[in-house]
């Protein structure tokens, strides 16, 4: 025994030396199989959607449970009863994930008439994913889910506006665990699918020097400016979401670029990934793709797709507006300023030290371009990565170790240190998918009762009736319910079903028919960044390494302008639509210029920011010249652009106040 030692320090010491390498060792087992798994299945050959999200799942709860201990004092450093029940959950987690692959033609024959063990193995799985949501989010969206579940099982009891027959345990169970309409739903299959793959291309870039080197060209170009590569991130979402036309592939296609490089200048994770999801939402409202829903919205109004583009065009614009708004205000709130020219890197010694990383960019965006799939997009990505970044590290090597009194090393160890480059990067990948599985797939809980209980359905003709043939309280309701249907549809199948239940109300209201599509359209986005299930959120917060629900709160803040302008578009003719109007008449102008101010005030009111931080009073005058700017009366008009003007010139004129301190 060393001297100064205590008794059973060497053996605690030994023991707990060999309980972490033997988890290491399965963690990185475990990690790196799922990367090879999710690049399989997103290039090589796809399984049905139950076999290929179990399989995700499985390796994800395992990682979970060997990662994550039960309560963050605890340790997993040493041989306790903890990491034994630990390493139990995780055996659970692959038994009950590998009974449906062993089973899954016999589950699909015998829908509804379940074994007993099917009963066991769902209740089990479901604890499992409620389990790990709270090791790995937090107690808030567990409660959450718990609180779905017990609505699900005690519906007769339930107020009679949202009363339901109510569900046995084993129907609930069985539905979550053993369908695609629960914890295997939409959410996990998103997990599962190209956010996974595109996690994985970040990590890879970052292994292989590329994201160092996006980071490096992003600070050159942008490093003058206050918050630049937020406010790139914002106009790059933009446009490559006007072509994609999916926000969550949006999210990790730019992301992977972009949050890093706002982390790089003091963006704090979370609000990193908000501001991309945010902007990525925003992808769908802009022309000419807008997503799928654009299509059905012009055959539902009869209306060429041409029109719908140049209507649409406007009040996408003031979105992106009002979200550049609040990055700005972030960067000036936490001193993010731009930095001496000296300072940042010179543009052409970091092109000519990565240019060779532009080379998978460019693939990337002709595929997604080319109407391939985001999953196949991330595939390409990812090996395009990985071939360019061999190809100029053997180049290098080679003519390093060809030149005499070269250092390089020999061809064997440079092979190795090649391969445990590749496989540290799968590894990554595998556990900063971590969060965002286990959010999607307790979002999963929440998606499978919605559906399960009629809640969406329920809900919106429930807020139609509340409305009391008020437009402005049925289009907020609308919303809500949008929300509500979001957590359980994609956002075109949201909009097909709003736009049949609330559709109508607003036809019978006066709205005209491409004004009331437009509005269900906008709407049926906002669950892309609305809690509890905002998926791209959820896939910003994976790619920034961020708190899931902390990111979803934010984005929702960032991309309020989804909330305000259906209202506007409403009340005044901000389309443009209707006999008299164009898109140059001057009250659309008005319009415009009044909505866009209205909005840039109401982003200064929320933050409490404008030139410098605003006093009460300051805050009030910004808080009228929203709702003055933003209200369908001209002469209200008048009065909040009076406030604004007011605002601004207090802001110009009264000096930040200084802070006193004791001597």
């Amino acid at each position: 025994m060393t001297k100064n030692a205590t008794p059973g320090t060497r053996g605690t010491t030994a023991e707990g030396a060999g309980i972490r390498a033997a988890t290491a060792r399965l963690v990185t087992m475990v990690a790196i199989g799922l990367s090879l798994y999710q690049l399989y299945t997103a290039g090589i050959t796809t399984l049905t959607a139950l076999m290929q999200r179990s399989i995700h799942l499985a390796a994800i709860l395992t990682l979970t449970y060997l990662l994550f201990p039960m309560h963050r004092a605890l340790r997993k450093d040493r041989f306790t009863l903890w990491l034994v029940i630990d390493w139990i959950l995780a055996a659970a987690a692959i038994a009950c994930t590998a009974y449906i692959w062993i089973n899954l033609s016999a589950i699909f024959e015998r829908q509804g008439d379940w074994l007993p063990a099917d009963l066991l193995v769902s209740t089990v799985g479901t604890l499992l994913v409620l389990e790990a949501c709270r090791r790995v989010i937090g107690w808030a969206m567990a409660l959450i889910c718990v609180c779905a579940l017990l609505y699900a099982y005690f519906g007769l009891y339930m107020p009679d506006l949202i009363m339901h027959k109510g569900y046995s345990l084993e129907r609930i169970v069985t539905t979550l665990w053993l369908t695609t309409e629960g914890i295997f739903g939409l959410p996990i299959g998103v997990a599962a699918t190209f956010v996974y793959v595109f996690v994985l291309f970040g990590a890879i870039l970052e292994s292989t020097g590329g994201g160092n080197f996006f980071i490096e060209m992003a600070h050159a170009l942008t490093g003058r400016f206050s918050g630049g590569p937020a406010k790139t991130s914002v106009v790059a979402s933009g446009f490559l979401g006007s072509i994609s036309g999916s926000a969550v592939g949006n999210v990790v296609a730019t992301g992977s670029f972009t949050i890093p490089m706002m982390k790089r200048v003091g963006y704090r994770p979370h609000v990193a990934g908000a501001i991309e999801a945010a902007a990525s939402t925003g992808g769908q409202l802009m022309p000419p793709i807008m997503g799928a829903g654009a299509f059905l919205m012009a055959e539902f109004t009869n209306t060429s797709y041409l029109t719908i583009i140049k209507v649409a065009l406007v009040p996408a614009i003031m979105y992106y507006i009002t979200v550049l708004c609040f990055v700005h205000i972030e960067a000036q709130k936490h001193g993010l300023r731009g930095q001496p020219k000296e300072n940042l890197p010179r543009i052409f010694q970091v092109l000519r030290n990565g240019i060779h990383f532009i080379i998978p960019v460019g693939i990337l965006i002709y595929v997604l371009v080319s109407n391939y799939s985001p999953m196949m997009a991330g595939f390409v990505a990812v090996v395009s990565t990985l071939i360019t970044s061999l190809a100029v590290d053997s180049g290098r090597w080679w003519l390093e170790w060809r030149r005499p009194g070269g250092t390089a090393l020999g061809p064997l160890p440079f092979a190795g240190q090649q391969a445990r480059k590749i496989l540290e990067a799968l590894e990554k990948g595998a556990r900063n998918a971590i969060m965002v599985s286990v959010a999607c797939a307790a979002a999963g809980i929440i998606v499978g009762m919605v559906t399960l209980t009629g809640m969406g359905l329920k809900f919106s003709s429930l807020v139609l009736d509340l409305s009391f043939g008020i437009k402005g309280l049925a289009i907020l309701l609308i919303g809500a319910a949008s929300l509500v249907l979001g957590m359980g549809l994609p956002v075109t199948a949201s909009y097909i079903v709003l736009a049949t239940l609330a559709g109508p109300a607003l036809l019978d209201m006066g709205v005209p028919i491409l004004v009331t599509h437009m509005i269900v359209f906008w709407y049926s986005q906002d669950a892309n960044v609305t809690p509890p299930v905002s998926l791209a959120s959820f896939a910003g917060a994976a790619v920034a390494g961020a708190n899931p629900m902390r990111t979803a709160f934010t984005s929702w803040k960032l991309a309020k302008g989804l909330y305000i302008i259906p209202l506007v578009m409403a009340y005044r003719p901000l389309l443009g639509m209707g006999p008299e109007y164009t898109l140059l008449h001057w009250e659309v102008i008005f319009t415009m210029l009044t909505t866009t101010l209205g909005l840039v005030a109401f982003a200064v009111t929320l933050e409490r920011y404008f030139l410098r931080h605003t006093t009460w009073i300051e805050t009030g005058l910004f808080a009228v010249a929203a709702v003055g700017l933003l209200w369908p009366v001209a002469w209200v008009d008048g009065i909040g652009f009076g406030a604004l003007i007011a605002a601004i010139a207090l802001q110009l004129l009264k000096p930040a106040p200084v802070v006193m301190t004791d001597p």
